[in-house]
């Protein structure tokens, strides 16, 4: 459960950037349109952000992740940067896409219920950019260790906080997967939530923002936890040591040889 001083953070940081957007854009004919999306998106983040972040945390155990092997066949011949490359761009695109198809239903003449609209989005927007650190983490030869679920958790923590952690230390492993993890979470869901607030800009021109917004901060992300994750990288062959040394460890024991019979 929240405590009262997290709720009146949070909704004072919403009331505060929301009312910096509105300044912001206080000319032209479609101001009193902003301003009253803006102020009922802020609300997005008073209500439902701790909704939000739950449901994020139930649903990235579930997201399909490439792992090593199937993303090598999905790249024929092509080595761990240049199918890097091909991640980041297509994560790029997708959440391009993504901020492009908000703005545009911001033009309707009777839009969606916008804070859903506006909480689908960075919903969205994190789904792909989770599975593009979880994907990046294989190609680098570095799965985040234990289940499937702290896996998630793990990989959650680098979204929140926009960069690689280094997952041979287990402090740091721990660290991703405390409990101050998940109020970050929250904390960073709601500044993506703002962030997205110009989407709402009607005539069109919010679909070319949300486009723009979304491709920067997904590049500026796959750029920072490719180089965090360079540093501790594990070659492909290293990996393939590793798993004969695991699978020679799985085998079982030799039988005992049976007693030798006298003549």
């Amino acid at each position: 459960m929240d405590s009262d001083d997290e709720r009146g953070r949070a909704a004072s940081l919403a009331g505060a950037e929301g009312a910096e957007v509105i300044a912001a854009g206080a000319t032209g004919a479609g101001d009193e349109v902003k301003r009253s999306r803006t102020r009922t998106a802020v609300g997005v983040g008073r209500k439902g952000l701790t909704s939000l972040a739950e449901r994020l945390l139930e649903a990235a155990p579930r997201i399909p992740v490439r792992d090593l092997q199937t993303l090598r066949r999905h790249f024929p011949g092509l080595g761990p940067e240049e199918i890097a490359d091909k991640l980041t761009s297509g994560a790029v695109k997708g959440t391009a896409t993504v901020g492009a198809g908000i703005g545009a239903a911001a033009m309707l003449p009777t839009p969606p219920a916008m804070p859903a609209e506006l909480a689908a989005e960075t919903f969205a927007v994190a789904v792909v950019e989770y599975k593009l650190i979880a994907e990046l983490h294989e190609v680098y030869g570095l799965r985040a260790p234990g289940s499937v679920r702290q896996r998630a958790t793990f990989y959650l923590a680098e979204w929140t906080e926009r960069r690689g952690i280094d997952v041979t230390k287990p402090s740091t492993v721990n660290i991703a997967l405390g409990v101050k993890m998940k109020r970050e979470l929250r904390q960073q869901l709601l500044k993506r939530t703002l962030r997205n607030l110009p989407t709402l800009t009607p005539f069109m021109v919010g679909a070319a923002i949300g486009a723009v917004l979304n491709r920067r901060d997904t590049s500026k992300l796959a750029e920072r936890v490719r180089k965090d994750l360079r540093e501790h990288q594990v070659t492909w062959d290293e990996l393939a040591k590793l798993d004969a040394l695991e699978k020679l460890d799985e085998l079982p024991p030799a039988p005992d040889e049976p007693p030798a019979i006298e003549s």
